[in-house]
């Protein structure tokens, strides 16, 4: 499929400078921005259907992780917010397991998409990871499973939502927890959001949308799957530098192998 049939271009004219403008004020503004009917129904068929001929190949796994997901910190007891473990389970395919002919490869590949996705996140240049697994991944959420409560340790995430559940698999949020730069951790805040004192909010994703969000300060989560029909989300991951590498140790942990 052509580059030019895979995004939605009258709708999203990632090539006008005041589209692009409006953009980046949303995600400046709020941190988050979800762009509806980014992909055209075409592209996001075949990527649906990809994700299911595929998914016997994913890679499952049922993690406890606290949500900084880091080695515990001994100097601080087992319980207290730091080292307290929330549960994240879920399948996934890697970039090595994506077709070349794929849509998803099309459109992570294209110079257009990144020369929109670097404006919009202020970057200098965005490149792809220097491995065979993470550049493209196709997440699977089925019947209870979810992300559980987290910061993300990159300075923004680009997602597409292919296929939504039932119910559940909620994306929720809350920004500015902690400011990861200065070493503040807000430990007493992001207690509150784990015990349900501070209310999350919560983005509205249909499938074809495209989602760039800032998680290295904002606490989120999605919540567990409801219903038979698999939660389908793909995850582009782009680095702001060359010649990036997951380690050999992380590439065991997040993909089995």
């Amino acid at each position: 499929m052509k580059f030019e049939d895979v995004i939605s271009l009258k709708l999203n004219q990632i090539t006008d400078p005041a589209y692009i403008q409006r953009c980046k004020a949303t995600l400046d503004r709020d941190g988050a921005i979800v762009i509806d009917n980014f992909i055209t129904k075409k592209a996001l068929e075949q990527i649906r259907l990809e994700g299911e001929a595929k998914k016997h190949l994913a890679f499952f796994t049922n993690q406890q992780h606290n949500i900084y997901i880091s080695d515990a910190d001994l100097s601080y007891p087992e319980d207290h917010i730091r080292n307290k473990r929330v549960i994240s389970s879920k399948g996934c395919i890697t970039d090595d397991k994506i077709s070349e002919e794929s849509v998803l490869r099309t459109l992570y590949d294209s110079d257009t998409f990144r020369s929109f996705l670097k404006t919009v996140l202020n970057e200098q240049a965005l490149y792809s990871y220097d491995d065979d697994c993470s550049s493209i991944n196709l997440h699977y959420a089925s019947e209870g499973q979810e992300l559980g409560w987290h910061f993300d340790n990159s300075s923004f995430a680009t997602t597409l939502m292919i296929q939504k559940p039932e119910a559940g698999g909620e994306f929720q949020y809350v920004r500015d927890v902690r400011d990861a730069d200065k070493g503040e951790m807000n430990f007493a805040d992001a207690e509150k959001v784990l015990t349900g004192e501070i209310k999350p909010n919560m983005l509205t994703i249909e499938p074809g949308a495209l989602v760039l969000f800032r998680g290295r300060n904002a606490i989120h989560r999605v919540t567990p799957t409801i219903g038979d029909i698999t939660r389908m989300m793909v995850v582009l991951a782009y680095n702001n530098k060359p010649g990036v590498a997951l380690s050999a140790s992380a590439r065991k942990t997040f993909y089995g192998k």
